[in-house]
């Protein structure tokens, strides 16, 4: 099982990246996916998930509006597009997936695989 986080980087207040969270060794159809986040001296915080299907997404309050989650099922691979960033952004982002058939969840605590993360840095 691998989940392999890419796209992360230095990016501009106001400026976008997207991530990219692909997917081996489970069957991913029947997982949602959920990214997370852990700045320096904080708690993780569950920035979005999306549900197996792709049908239904969830967004903290910290992102909505600014960010969009996606997956492509063919491809094994969830995408997070993050648009007007902020320096408040700046952490280590990781997916993760979560075997169920509806819904998806922001507890950390429910999910099966992680990946190893990938670093976003937003400066002025």
């Amino acid at each position: 099982v691998q989940l392999v986080e890419s796209g992360g980087g230095l990016a501009q207040v106001g400026g976008s990246l997207r991530l990219s969270c692909a997917a081996s060794g489970f069957t991913f159809d029947d997982y949602a996916i959920g990214w997370f986040r852990q700045a320096p001296g904080k708690e993780r915080e569950g920035v979005s998930c999306i549900t197996s299907s792709g049908r239904r997404t969830y967004y903290s309050d910290s992102v909505k509006g600014r960010f969009t989650i996606s997956r492509d099922n063919a491809k094994n691979t969830v995408y997070l597009q993050g648009n007007s960033l902020n320096p408040e952004d700046t952490a280590v982002y990781y997916c993760a997936a979560d075997r169920r058939y509806s819904g998806c969840s922001d507890d950390g605590s429910r999910y099966d695989y992680w990946g190893q993360g990938t670093q976003v840095t937003v400066s002025s």
